[in-house]
């Protein structure tokens, strides 16, 4: 099975980009399931489940949805597997735009749309600057040169990664997403000891075992902050 992980900032157009994706991939008779990450909601499986797509969601509350990723994608593997599917694809949250659920040797897609402005490929971490393809959406909303001078600023970011744009709407540039997406000879049959291409967001102060209260004295672990020069001056 191949496996495959999409990520992007929120109303990006992900699950537009992958439903399109999917009805090119099944003119090939590719077996293709989806698995949906999110934090507190999302309708989205319905989307797939009407499209007739295996799915499955998984909702991470109150848990960084990238350590929730990464403590459920082995399971997660051994589901698609069980369905019999050619591909599972899964669709990440890039909530704080810092999130970094790829995998060494596993294809990652990130999804970033023309509208969120020409400075936004430098405020996204490993999300855009390790993935392998980079799609950019909403391009038909903006001018011509908006386009390029967008996808200028995306490879400039990560020159590595193949970048292309596509309609949700329409699917316009869906087909040949999907030519680069399955290979034969990239099979797996588990991600159990494969490593994240880089570190999760680090975190462990007293907010994340539920304290509430602001201020020095309940502030303990790992806190980190702002210089703000000589309080004194």
């Amino acid at each position: 099975m191949n496996l495959v992980i999409f990520s992007g900032p929120p109303s990006s157009g992900k699950t537009s980009i992958i439903l399109k994706t999917i009805e090119a991939l099944r003119q090939r008779e590719i077996a293709v399931g989806v698995v949906k990450f999110d934090c507190l909601n999302t309708d989205d499986d319905i989307l797939y489940e009407r499209a007739g797509i295996p799915v499955k969601k998984g909702l991470s509350g109150a848990l960084c949805p990238d350590h929730f990723f990464a403590s459920n994608i082995e399971e997660v593997v051994q589901w698609g597997r069980e369905q019999g599917l050619d591909m599972l694809i899964t669709e990440s949250a890039g909530l704080c735009n810092r999130c970094s659920p790829y995998i060494k040797d596993i294809k990652g897609v990130c999804v970033i749309d023309n509208l969120s402005g020409i400075n936004t490929p430098k405020k996204i971490g490993p999300m855009l600057k390790a993935a392998d393809i980079v799609v950019i959406t909403k391009g038909d909303i903006v001018s011509q040169a908006e386009r390029e001078v967008f996808a200028s600023r995306v490879s400039s970011v990560n020159p590595r990664a193949v970048t292309m744009h596509i309609n949700g709407l329409t699917g316009q540039g869906a087909y040949e997403l999907s030519t680069l997406l399955y290979d034969e000879e990239n099979h797996i049959d588990t991600v159990q000891g494969m490593e994240l291409r880089f570190p999760m967001p680090s975190a462990l102060c007293s907010y994340c075992l539920g304290e509430t209260r602001i201020g020095e004295a309940y502030q303990l672990g790992n806190v980190r902050k702002m210089d703000l020069g000589d309080k004194d001056a």
